[in-house]
Formats: structure tokens, sequence, C-alpha cells
């Protein structure tokens, strides 16, 4: 079983950064793929960002996220976490950190086994 807290967001204005961090409980966080994702009002979730559980970690993004926002994890520390990088008004949504725990690393939300609650970005034009 893993918990996860994210915490990080905000109200920020268009061309600002954020960044997002997600606590796990639990031995096993080492060995479970991460990912972000974020939901939009009246949209669906959508997928961000992904990272491997193995050092040397394999990342993967959205495009539209893609060589502004970073995802890494600390295994000591039991942390994700999410460099958000020139903010765009598009980008405001609450975002969830969620823990794979068969390892797959990917894009879809159906392999995902644990959510936090969220956390909201707001980011103004």
């Amino acid at each position: 079983q893993v918990q996860l807290v994210e915490s990080g967001g905000g109200l920020v204005q268009a061309g600002d950064s954020l960044r997002l961090s997600c606590a796990a409980s639990g031995r096993t966080f080492s060995s479970y793929s991460m990912g972000w994702f974020r939901q939009a009002p009246g949209k669906e979730r959508e997928f961000v960002a992904s990272i491997s559980w193995a050092r040397g970690s394999f990342t993967y993004y959205a495009d539209s996220v893609e060589g502004r926002f970073t995802i890494s994890r600390d295994n000591a520390k039991n942390t994700l976490s999410l460099q958000m990088n020139s903010l765009k008004s598009e980008d405001t949504a609450l975002y969830y950190c969620a823990a794979d725990r068969l390892g797959r690393n990917g894009r879809p939300s159906s392999w995902y086994d644990y959510w936090g609650q969220g956390t909201q970005v707001t980011v103004s034009s």
C-alpha cells in the first residue's frame, strides 16, 4: 500500500515556474513507476509525465509539456517532483501524482494503482 500526498500548487502568472512535490509512504516506493496527471474543469484527466523506478530513470512527457516540465524522483526521500517552467494558462488544472506498482512507466491512467488527492495549479494570463 502506498499513500501519496501532493504539494506545491498555487496561483502564478503565465511564464512563471512552479515545483510540485509528491510525498509517498511505504517501503516499496522505489520499485514503483510514478506519474503526474492533471484534470482541468470540464475535461478528462490527462497524462503529464512519468518516470521509471530504476536508477537512470526513463521519462515520458505529454507533447504539451515536453521541454517545459521535468519529472524527477528521489527514492531515498520517497519523493516525486514535477518542475514546471514557462507555465501557460492551459496548464491550469488539478495535478495528481500516481504510482504503478507493476513498474510499467507509461501514459494509461489505468496502469496506476495509487493516487493522491491532487494539488491545484492556476496560471493567470
